[in-house]
């Protein structure tokens, strides 16, 4: 069964700069992609940045030049640089991977969220 770790949120003034991280772990086959979305209060959930076995890179247009994301070296750590932060980035954020498990059936796994927050 794959887990994944949050860490990194808080509360933040605007303009400021937040680190996410996302830890992979249990058995699988492969990782195909790694993300983070976020949810907003009354707002539907949205992709943020994503990035794929090839290490290509995919953002939202509200965060682009903003925010930066990362893998670790060993491919089981997913990062979310986020600078000049504004209030409108406020919101639960969500790590997520799409992979194969040993049995190579498809998961599609979520992290508990964290919370940023920018105010001040």
């Amino acid at each position: 069964q794959v887990q994944l770790a949050e860490s990194g949120g808080g509360l933040v003034q605007p303009g400021g700069s937040l680190r996410l991280s996302c830890t992979v772990s249990g058995s699988m086959f492969s990782i195909n992609a790694m993300g983070w979305y976020r949810q907003a209060p009354g707002k539907e959930r949205e992709m943020v940045a994503r990035i794929i076995t090839s290490g290509s890179t995919e953002y939202a247009d509200s965060v682009k030049g903003r925010f930066t994301i990362s893998r670790g070296d060993t491919k089981m750590t997913v990062y979310l640089q986020m600078n000049s932060l504004k209030p409108e980035d406020t919101a639960v954020y969500y790590c997520n991977v799409v992979g194969y498990s040993m049995n190579f059936r498809s998961f599609d796994s979520w992290g508990q969220g964290t919370q940023v927050t920018v105010s001040g």
